[in-house]
């Protein structure tokens, strides 16, 4: 595209230099720019992308986005807002992609993924032509590529809608992150459906207060589905869990038609009859006047929550329930969510995702509901994120496990003990002994602790990690996968 057909876009939008520079992409980060790409210098929080449009011209870039002046010859398209402009700018380039899929999104903070990667199966299996974006990974045609964020960057994120509208994609499920929906990612896409899971403290040190956090969920909604369509196909959906009350807010908001799921009476997409062991979970779900009996290998009352947004999602998408049922009952564990590690043990270990109060809580509660033994829990808090977090999760961790090792958890800049030690008070305050917990600050120490300490019967629960191979300290990334960790702990004590 000409650097004037993009700043069309835009009124008050001025031109210096050529405008009838050609580019040929778009790239936000001057290392990965390449020969004719349009650099678009961002703000951000950390550095700004002004101080590296020397770099970009170095490596080829044919031109610029700028909110103000920088030294250099290049032409350059000046904005009032950069990363608005990036948004306008990544569809165009793209030619809308959104336009051309059933774009479904899910966000919340617990159970994004495993909903998404619900939803991305159950249409797949029913040989619909699927791409999906997430905190594990992003799927374009039949490959896999690891994901570097959980919500990607409007540049990319447009990028990649129409390389998997390429390779033949019906629908693209992705997870849309509150920090996506603050800093406007997903700005000029158009959802057919918006989903979301539930609200609890997270990102405290980004958004502030939960009324922020709050309020950032809402956009997703408040965007949604402004315009009525005669086309079925154009109808937009709000699919809001009826059980937070989050959701009241958020169908106030939209002018989509909104769905709810949950286990209480009035929800449209309801669950009964719940039942759970260590091998997966039983429930009863009826729709709109259908009924139908799931089994899977998914454990716990939060993954019927993720279960119920998938089923919901699907049905407005015409799959027949049963059909839906028949998806779940062979859908396999979604990586470092309840995931069992080492079943030939006479006790239980389970590495999962929980970096939050409530999704801690959630999988110990899960794990009360069928463990005969123990519950031995270890955790930690990540560094430089939200610190009142610490001792809540050190409270919850003490009120429902039998043992508790605290350990690293991505401790980043931070000290790895002083955040042990900010954890510590919430321990103490529920009464756990001395004797039923330590600090631990090598997370592979703590696990290999954890293992030889457990008793036939007893339940490991590793939290806060999942799928995550690596750990962050003093800013270095060492590589670290607490399901290998834990692998080798069970094969050493085996010996």
């Amino acid at each position: 595209m000409r650097l004037e057909q993009l700043a069309s876009l835009f009124i008050g939008a001025r031109i210096s230099g050529d405008p009838c520079t050609v580019v040929t992409g778009i790239q936000t980060d001057s290392r990965k720019v390449r020969p004719g790409d349009l650099f678009l210098c961002i703000p951000g929080f950390v550095s700004d992308g002004h101080d590296f449009a020397a770099k970009a011209a170095e490596a080829g870039a044919a031109a610029l986005v700028v909110e103000r002046d920088v030294p250099g010859e290049l032409p350059k398209l000046f904005v009032k807002d950069a990363r608005y402009a990036m948004a306008v700018i990544a569809c165009a380039f793209y030619n809308y992609p959104s336009r051309e899929l059933k774009l479904i999104g899910v966000t919340g903070t617990n159970g994004k993924t495993t909903t998404s990667s619900l939803i991305e199966f159950i249409l797949r299996d029913q040989r619909y032509r699927t791409g999906l974006m997430g905190t594990i990974s992003m799927k374009i045609g039949d490959d896999w590529f690891e994901a570097e964020r959980t919500t990607q960057e409007a540049s990319d994120l447009q990028m990649n809608l129409r390389r998997m509208l390429d390779a033949g994609a019906d629908y693209a499920v992705m997870e849309v992150s509150s920090h996506a929906l603050e800093l406007g990612r997903v700005k000029g896409c158009r959802f057919r459906t918006a989903l979301f899971t539930n609200l609890t403290q997270d990102h405290l040190d980004f958004h502030q207060t939960m009324e922020r956090y709050k309020a950032a969920k809402g956009l997703f909604f408040s965007r949604l589905g402004n315009a009525f369509s005669g086309d079925p196909d154009e109808t937009a959906f709000a699919l809001l869990n009826a059980d937070d009350e989050a959701s009241a807010d958020y169908a106030k908001l939209t002018s989509a038609q909104v769905i709810t799921y949950g286990l209480g009476e009035n929800a449209d997409v309801r669950a009964t009859d719940i039942r759970m062991t260590s091998k997966g979970t039983r429930f009863t779900v009826t729709a709109f006047g259908e009924r139908a009996d799931i089994t899977m290998k998914l454990v716990g009352k939060f993954n019927v929550y993720n279960a119920l947004g998938a089923i919901s999602s699907t049905l407005i998408e015409k799959i027949p329930l049963p059909l839906i049922a028949n998806s779940l009952e062979r859908v396999s564990v979604v990586p470092g969510r309840m995931e069992t590690v080492g079943d030939d043990s006479d006790y239980l270990v389970i590495v999962d995702y929980a970096h939050t109060p409530d999704g801690l809580l959630k999988a110990l509660e899960t794990i009360r509901e069928f463990c005969e033994g123990r519950i031995i829990t270890v955790f930690g808090c990540g560094g430089d994120r939200d610190r009142s977090k610490r001792p809540i999760m050190g409270s919850i961790a003490a009120r429902h496990s039998d043992y508790v090792i605290v350990t690293s958890d991505n401790p980043r800049s931070e000290e790895p003990e002083a955040i042990l030690r900010e954890i510590e008070p919430g321990i103490v305050r529920e009464g756990l002994s001395a004797e039923r917990y330590e600090l631990i600050a090598d997370r592979r120490d703590a696990i290999y602790k954890a293992v030889e300490m457990a008793s036939p019967r007893d339940v490991i629960l590793i939290a806060g990690k999942g799928h995550e191979p690596i750990q962050i300290v003093g800013g270095v990334h060492h590589h670290f996968d607490d399901r290998l960790v834990a692998q080798e702990a069970i094969r050493g004590r085996s010996k």
